[in-house]
């Protein structure tokens, strides 16, 4: 009888953790957030619907106009001249400090002109800038980037901050401290011109709102404004 009553109470402790158990599992399931639902606005005089989060990203992929094609074209171009800039640091300048700036600034636009060309491409757009009635491109500064094919200087207008086909030969001419401080002006330059291309394009009535465009914009604003602070700086130590 002993036997069969420790049997007894051990199989009803056994059940009550077990229950006690599925109960807590139950409430933690009952108590997770659900994910908000994603809803998209109806045309003027139709009703919203709820999409999927597969959806949303798709029609964020689709949620943009021609400027902002243009702006990343032209962006292309534009970093490109920037880690051409770059690649003149290491046989030119002994300052650490701007070789460090110059890897850095080589690497994240080289990143982000693959990623510029990735967002192009996904979207049926060209990765080579606009053609202009004489056959050349409609806009570009260095005229022998490595990134795209070159161009006609003479017939090619330049973009906001980029050297000019004359400023590029008298940098990469230059050694030392001479070099140093025309890198760092032109390099300033450089970056401000990015940041009054991304505010040209926000200018514009639609521009802008394609999600990962979004973000890139607001990544060039946050990184390009950060270094041009530290190349002043920079600059006035070079006295």
């Amino acid at each position: 009888m002993k036997f069969g009553l420790k049997n007894l109470t051990k199989a009803l402790s056994i059940a009550l953790a077990l229950s006690w158990t599925a109960g807590s599992a139950m409430a933690r399931t009952a108590q997770a957030p659900q994910p908000a639902p994603i809803i998209q606005p109806g045309a003027p005089g139709e009703p919203s619907r709820e999409i999927t989060a597969e959806q949303s990203l798709e029609l964020g992929r689709s949620r943009y106009i021609p400027a902002d094609a243009r702006f990343m074209q032209h962006m292309i171009v534009h970093h490109a001249q920037a880690v051409d800039m770059g690649a003149l640091i290491d046989t030119r300048s002994n300052h650490d400090g701007i070789r460090l700036l110059g890897r850095r600034i080589s690497l994240s636009q080289t990143a982000e002109i693959s990623m510029m060309q990735t967002w192009l491409r996904r979207r049926g757009e060209s990765t080579d800038m606009p053609v202009d009635h004489t056959g050349h491109h409609s806009s570009h500064g260095a005229g022998h980037s490595m990134m795209v094919e070159p161009a006609q200087p003479s017939t090619i207008p330049v973009m906001p901050g980029m050297l000019s086909p004359a400023q590029m030969v008298e940098l990469a001419a230059a050694q030392g401290t001479d070099f140093d401080r025309l890198f760092l002006t032109g390099m300033i330059a450089h970056h401000q011109g990015a940041l009054d291309m991304v505010n040209r394009l926000l200018q514009q009535p639609g521009a802008g709102e394609d999600p990962e465009l979004s973000e890139f914009l607001g990544e060039i604003n946050a990184d390009q404004s950060t270094e041009i602070s530290r190349m002043n700086t920079m600059l006035a130590d070079l006295g």
